[in-house]
């Protein structure tokens, strides 16, 4: 008998010395609907995390994306989840919809911006934002976060096109038959959308650029996006420009442990592949420089501290609060 229950105790504790024995950390992550080219990057972040990150257990919930997942952040009923930067920086501070009920919840990283494009067809004459003045213009689409944005960034700017609403099957038709002189369209990271190519086929367009002096006044007046330098080639034949964007970011409840989130940040930026693979706008791009440029709201301490070490200066507004 004795020797059994010394046989028995010899187990546990091999049992308990075990890493399958040890207690996971378990999260849930917070994406959007199942049919959305998102929910596929979030399935790959959560392989990674399972993967790569010892002691932790992650889940993927399909949600109502950005406003459901900051609810559920303030409710402490996911851990992390998609937040577009935008509506991320409203929450924090309380403002727009959540006015008198702001939202805490602290960046990770961002891992794509949706640049706001300015495109007008070449025949317009307009060469530039100040020129839209008086001019048929559609700010984006009915509803859309573009045409909020669009609107508000062209009243910081003091212009004030003549706007046009309809769908993206309306205006790219006025577009293309000279009725209106152009739009505003979200890009697909540093390419103009397809519709905009589609515009561009038979006729010639122009990427409207901020100035540097617009880009100062954005940055300044305009916390809640980012702006962003476009290399040339978002279309054959269109050179470099500046623009407005928000990145579509991931986010985690204040409480989030912080080696858990640096644990997380780490292998989120050192394995991109299955990212990529999951979500063609990542591939090749640099999510951390991204993530400091038009990041919105704190850093969570974790994210901070793995920044940090690979040498990159946070800005100011993203620093760490307590």
């Amino acid at each position: 008998m004795k020797t059994l229950l010394t046989a028995m105790a010899a187990s546990l504790a091999v049992l308990a010395a075990s890493p399958f024995a040890q207690a996971q950390e378990r999260l849930l992550i917070g994406s959007t609907s199942s049919s959305s080219s998102h929910y596929g990057y979030f399935v790959a972040v959560n392989q990674i995390i399972n993967n790569q990150v010892d002691g932790v257990s992650s889940s993927v919930a399909e949600t109502g994306a950005t406003v459901d997942n900051l609810r559920r952040i303030s409710r402490n009923q996911i851990d992390l989840g998609l937040v577009t930067t935008n509506t991320g920086y409203h929450a924090y501070e309380g403002l727009n919809d959540f006015e008198g009920h702001p939202v805490d919840s602290r960046l990770l990283w961002v891992y794509t911006v949706a640049p706001q494009n300015a495109v007008v067809r070449e025949d317009s004459g307009v060469t530039s934002l100040q020129e839209l003045e008086g001019v048929r213009f559609n700010p984006g689409i009915t509803g859309s976060a573009t045409e909020a944005t669009t609107e508000a960034v062209m009243k910081m700017l003091g212009i004030q096109p003549d706007y046009v609403r309809g769908s993206t099957t309306d205006i790219v038709s006025s577009i293309k038959d000279g009725r209106l002189a152009g739009y505003v369209k979200s890009g697909v990271g540093n390419r103009l959308d397809g519709s905009t190519l589609d515009i561009a086929t038979f006729t010639p367009i122009r990427v409207l650029s901020l100035t540097d002096e617009q880009a100062g006044t954005l940055r300044e007046k305009m916390p809640d996006i980012g702006v962003v330098d476009i290399p040339a080639g978002a279309a054959e034949g269109v050179p470099p420009y500046t623009t407005w964007a928000f990145g579509v970011a991931v986010h985690a409840r204040p409480g989030l442990d912080e080696e858990t989130a640096y644990q997380i940040v780490k292998a989120v930026m050192e394995n991109p592949e299955p990212q990529a693979n999951a979500f063609s706008a990542v591939k090749g791009a640099d999510m951390a420089q991204m993530t400091l440029d038009v990041g919105t709201v704190p850093l969570h301490p974790g994210a901070a501290r793995y920044y940090r070490e690979q040498g990159l200066e946070i800005p100011e507004a993203l620093k760490p609060t307590e």
